[in-house]
């Protein structure tokens, strides 16, 4: 029975695109990171297409490493803040939604929380924020440690600090703010509430000195595909972010996800399963693998090392011949680590380049390419086997990947009733569907659809 119910799609922005060579690509953004106007231009299109949402990844640090592989590969070395950027792309869009990555690893509830609830007020409810454990131990260098937070030790951090950035935005009832001239009374203060936590990381008393968010809480939004992490995802997350490659193991998450999240007491249609999706739009396969090919040439064999090596968990590649694959001793040892992204990059023993052209492509999400109608021949077939409830797309290169997108793809997907025509709403959560969470402390107010 074919769904009906919408493809939600979100916009997935590295600045000057996801490939790893997009940079060096004439159809990018050179100074992208630092460019606002870009993302304005970027966040603009994306809004024209009718998306979802506006997505950003983020890093506190710089990428530590081989220097001479680096300063090939311009990516997290200068770029913007993603929630003060974000409140700049409220001002120039309307409906479009404002995600943001943030670390529960090296941020604070009470700051994290006053900044995601006053972006969803300054952008009328359309804020949300990717929960995520760095797992860059250059990070940990930056805020007063020698050394990362242990994995367990990460998603317990995590787990409490959400808890406790949603009991900020609880802090006041959604009719706490009277703002009566006549009887000079601004707030009801019996509709303002401490939070009082103390808990093995954190001790918050609050309350937030922000009303609480237009939409409740911001959207939730969680990438990882470990057994912790689907667990997080299970409590917290409204959309879950994770790399997916053949619709099986799509159509296994799917409904494991949703399942546990009924152990929570949710209801399956409170968590969107939306993973990364690279799009290589073109004329025909041949016209979309010359581009593909094009954007492998561009890498250079010390950044795709480099790369290849970050995603090995910073195996040292360079005793190695790029056109032979690794030894069998380390493809055994990393089989072993059991991460799903590392198997699909070892998955028949391609060389060192044959790996780091793939990653680069991909950034370990899947990629489809061809004729716009071969494209959403195969979004459609995951969407309608009930292995996705949409995706982040992210164009290889930009603006000019986005603009093809845009221009091409979305026009297929409404011809087909597969996306809308229009915005449902004004609020993030009208559009993706979710509900808006009532208050802990209110008499349950409009919790809309």
């Amino acid at each position: 029975m074919r769904r009906k119910d919408k493809m939600r799609l979100g916009a997935f922005f590295h600045p000057t695109g996801h490939h790893v060579a997009a940079w060096l690509h004439s159809g990018s953004q050179i100074d992208a990171g630092t460019n606002f106007k870009h993302y304005a231009q970027l966040a603009q299109t994306a809004e024209k297409g009718k998306f979802d949402l506006v997505f950003l990844a983020d890093a506190i640090a710089t990428r530590d490493g081989n220097l001479q592989a680096l300063r090939r590969w311009p990516q997290y070395m200068a770029y913007f803040d993603p929630i003060t950027l974000l409140a700049g792309l409220a001002a120039v869009t309307t409906h479009i939604g404002l995600v943001s990555t943030a670390t529960t690893s090296f941020n604070e509830p009470y700051n994290l929380a006053r900044r995601l609830a006053s972006l969803d007020h300054i952008s009328c409810g359309r804020a949300g924020w990717n929960v995520v454990t760095s797992s860059n131990a250059s990070e940990a260098f930056n805020f007063g440690r020698d050394a990362h937070f242990g994995h367990s030790e990460r998603y317990e951090r995590a787990e409490e600090f959400v808890r406790i950035v949603k009991g900020l935005w609880d802090s006041w009832e959604d009719d706490a703010f009277v703002r009566d001239r006549q009887t000079s009374l601004y707030f009801d203060p019996d509709k303002l509430h401490f939070l009082n936590h103390k808990g093995k990381h954190f001790s918050v008393r609050g309350p937030l000195n922000v009303a609480r968010p237009p939409q409740g809480y911001p959207v939730m939004f969680q990438a990882s595909a470990s057994d912790t992490g689907k667990e997080l995802a299970a409590q917290i997350a409204e959309v879950l972010f994770t790399p997916l490659h053949e619709l099986e193991q799509a159509q296994r998450l799917y409904k494991e996800l949703k399942s546990h999240a009924a152990r929570y007491g949710r209801g399956s249609d409170d968590v969107l399963i939306m993973p990364g999706l690279n799009v290589i739009v073109a004329e025909s396969e041949k016209d979309a693998d010359e581009k593909l090919r094009h954007l492998q040439s561009l890498v250079h064999p010390d950044v795709g090392k480099e790369l290849l090596s970050t995603a090995l968990g910073g195996l040292d590649l360079t005793p190695y011949d790029v056109d032979e694959p690794l030894p069998d001793h380390i493809i055994e040892r990393e089989l072993n680590n059991k991460n799903s992204r590392v198997a699909y990059l070892l998955k028949g023993k391609p060389t060192i380049r044959q790996m780091y052209d793939s990653f680069a492509t991909g950034r370990g999400q899947r990629t489809v390419k061809g004729r716009p109608s071969s494209i959403v021949d195969q979004m459609e077939a995951w969407f309608q086997n009930y292995g996705v409830d949409g995706y982040l797309i992210q164009p290889p290169v930009l603006p000019a990947g986005l603009d093809e997108f845009v221009d091409q793809v979305i026009p297929e997907l409404q011809n087909r009733g597969l996306f809308r025509d229009e915005y449902a709403g004004r609020t993030l959560r009208e559009n993706l569907g979710l509900k808006r969470p009532a208050g802990r402390h209110s008499s349950p107010i409009a919790a809309s659809a």
